[in-house]
């Protein structure tokens, strides 16, 4: 059964015994096994993509988000996208795990990079305005955690061109449909924007 319970991190812990009980009743297990296939993809930032998928994660424990499906789904929401050639990845597969495993199945292609009939993939503008416009409400919370992940991880990249697209891509797709998902991630998502840009301007003043 689904635990979910979504509350302002701007609130008292005065749920605090509930979301220990709603938490400790999600397996994370399985999905932490299958997660670590991702271990060998290494990111742009020195680290690799399981550890992604744990610091999304770690994004929506953060805002006290207890969406079993949600959570599930956080470990290994990029492994379709590279990790594909893997086995086991099917929805039957997933079924087998748990009762979560056909939603987490369909969460996790949902954000999914889709590719048509002759094997080209959506442009990653295309992608983004899916999810954010008519993606699931999980979707859109699961992209919003993903995006914070990939905001503080430019902290650790020098490659300018690809800090700009970053943050080109975050203010023109996602920040226009944020504040209605949460109103607390968007504030993040908007001060970590800035947060980079000033690093880059810090950048040009040393050049300069």
């Amino acid at each position: 059964m689904t635990n979910k319970i979504y509350v302002s991190v701007m609130e008292e812990d005065s749920i605090q015994p509930e979301w220990v009980e709603q938490l400790s009743d999600i397996n994370l297990a399985p999905y932490i096994c299958k997660g670590r296939a991702l271990i060998g993809k290494p990111r742009k930032t020195g680290d690799n993509m399981f550890r992604h998928q744990m610091m999304t994660l770690a994004v929506l424990l953060d805002y006290r988000i207890i969406d079993s499906v949600l959570l599930k789904t956080a470990v290994i929401h990029d492994i379709a996208e590279d990790a594909a050639e893997l086995p086991y990845l099917t929805r039957g597969d997933f079924a087998n795990l748990d009762d979560d495993g056909e939603q987490v199945y369909d969460l996790m292609m949902e954000v999914t990079v889709q590719k048509d009939g002759n094997g080209k993939e959506e442009p990653k503008s295309e992608f983004l305005s899916r999810i954010m416009k008519t993606g699931s409400h999980r979707a859109r919370i699961l992209k919003l955690a993903d995006r914070i992940n990939n905001l503080i991880s430019l902290g650790w990249v020098h490659e300018r061109e690809f800090i700009e697209r970053t943050l080109a891509e975050t203010r023109e797709y996602i920040l226009p449909y944020a504040r209605e998902v949460s109103e607390d991630m968007d504030r993040e998502l908007r001060d970590l924007i800035a947060s980079r840009e000033q690093n880059l301007q810090k950048v040009e003043l040393k050049i300069g």
